[in-house]
């Protein structure tokens, strides 16, 4: 038995996807797969929680991943975080670029210890005229240039790392993506359903699932 293990925030967890967001319909992909496969069997687990940064993810990191990692199977992590760190609050980041980045190498050596195939998927653009403010904090702000510089620095770490990194940011920034943004922060539906579409089909690509 092997797993795979999914941190991240908000869009990770599912917000705003009856369905459970592109974690659930991941998961969902891979139960039906294990269950038709006798020699495949991975469980998936969604350690996606609202609101968290990279901050408050390296804290939960060790406490999440030990009890869920078994000895003979093998571990993946999928690290899907970095748009709360982008949020501006009076101002400033929430977490610095150069924190985040720091976070990114803390988290890596973490997840090193367990396993070598760790994937990081980067951030969804959002829609600037819904969040800035962010309708349930007036102090809150989201912005692309932000989420931009984030998403650079989760690529560039990657390739000096040779981990493998998911774009979701390009891909999405060049469709009509405001139709998958209801509160223009969180995917909708048919959002989750092509960014579920996009990840499975990189991790196939690179066999990892």
């Amino acid at each position: 038995m092997s797993q795979i293990l999914i941190f991240g925030d908000s869009i990770t967890y599912g917000a705003s996807d009856l369905a459970g967001g592109w974690v659930s319909r991941l998961r969902k992909y891979i139960d039906i797969k294990s269950e038709n496969d006798p020699n495949y069997y991975y469980l998936v687990y969604n350690l996606g929680v609202s609101g968290q940064n990279s901050t408050d993810i390296l804290k939960r990191f060790e406490s999440e991943a030990q009890p869920r990692i078994k000895e003979e199977g093998e571990t993946i992590f999928i690290f899907a975080l970095g748009t709360n760190d982008s949020q501006l609050f009076a101002g400033k980041f929430r977490t610095e670029p150069e924190q985040f980045k720091m976070n990114l190498e803390q988290l890596t050596e973490l997840a090193k210890k367990y396993s070598s195939k760790i994937v990081f998927v980067d951030l969804f653009p959002i829609d600037e005229t819904k969040t800035s403010p962010v309708p349930w904090h007036a102090e809150k702000f989201y912005k692309n240039e932000n989420i931009a510089i984030n998403n650079n620095i989760i690529k560039e770490f990657c390739q000096q790392n040779k981990l493998l990194f998911i774009n979701i940011y390009d891909h999405f920034s060049k469709t009509e993506y405001l139709k998958l943004l209801d509160d223009g922060l969180h995917p909708n539906i048919e959002g989750h359903k092509q960014m579920y579409e996009l990840i499975k089909e990189v991790l196939i690509k690179n066999n990892i699932i």
